[in-house]
C-alpha cells in the first residue's frame, strides 16, 4: 500500500516505538508477542494543505471576479451569496480533513489479533481475537469494481475492517492478512 493509506508489515515492526511518556521502548523479544502482521489503515486524503489553500485561493479570486458584474449593476446581494457559497466550500474541506484523522489498527500476533478503530473523534474501540478462530471474510467481490468487503469474523462476531481502502488495495491487505493468518494457524 504505497500511497499512505496503509502501511502494513508482515514482519511486524523492526523500529524502536515510543511510548506514553515519549521515550522510545525496545521491540518484543519475546516471539510470542511479536508482531507477525501490522498494518494501519488511514482514509485517503488527496489535498494537502498547500492544495486547500490554492483552491480556497482560486475559488476567492474566481467568486470576487464573477461578483464585480452584479455589484456594478446593483444586483449586490448576489455577492453576498457568492461569500455563503465560499464559506460552505470552506467548511466542507474542513470537516473532510478533520474526518481524515480517524484509522484502522490491525495487529497480528501468534496469540492475538488485535483490530483497534480510532474516530476523528478521538474515540478508540478496539476487539481482541484468537487468531486460531478467526477468519477472514472477504464478502463477495465484483467482477468489475473489485473487493467490496473485508471482515474479520470471530464466534460469530463480525468485524468490517479496512472500510476506507479502494477495492485493489483491500485485496491486497485481505492477502497479506490471510497469508499471516494461516501462518499463525500454522504455527510459522
Amino acid at each position: 500500500m504505497s500511497d499512505g493509506k496503509a502501511s502494513a508489515s508482515p514482519t511486524g515492526p523492526a523500529s524502536m516505538s515510543p511510548t506514553d511518556d515519549g521515550k522510545a521502548s525496545a521491540p518484543p523479544t519475546d516471539p510470542v508477542e511479536r508482531p507477525v502482521f501490522a498494518a494501519v489503515i488511514r482514509p485517503h486524503r488527496s489535498l494537502g494543505s498547500s492544495g486547500f489553500r490554492i483552491v480556497m485561493t482560486l475559488c476567492c479570486l474566481a467568486m470576487v471576479v464573477a461578483s464585480v458584474p452584479f455589484i456594478v449593476l446593483g444586483f449586490w446581494p448576489v455577492s453576498g451569496f457568492f461569500g455563503l457559497d465560499l464559506l460552505a466550500l470552506y467548511i466542507a474541506f474542513r470537516v473532510n480533513y478533520r474526518r481524515g484523522r480517524s484509522f484502522e489498527e490491525v495487529v497480528l500476533t501468534p496469540i492475538e489479533l488485535l483490530f483497534r478503530r480510532v474516530t476523528h473523534r478521538g474515540q478508540t474501540r478496539e476487539w481482541r481475537l484468537n487468531p486460531l478462530w478467526t477468519k477472514l471474510d472477504r464478502g463477495e467481490r465484483d467482477e468489475d469494481f473489485g473487493l467490496q468487503h473485508l471482515a474479520l469474523v470471530s464466534r460469530g462476531e463480525r468485524i468490517v475492517i479496512a472500510r476506507e481502502l479502494s477495492p485493489p488495495e483491500r485485496e491486497s491487505l485481505a492477502d497479506a492478512l490471510g497469508k499471516a493468518l494461516a501462518d499463525v494457524k500454522r504455527g510459522f
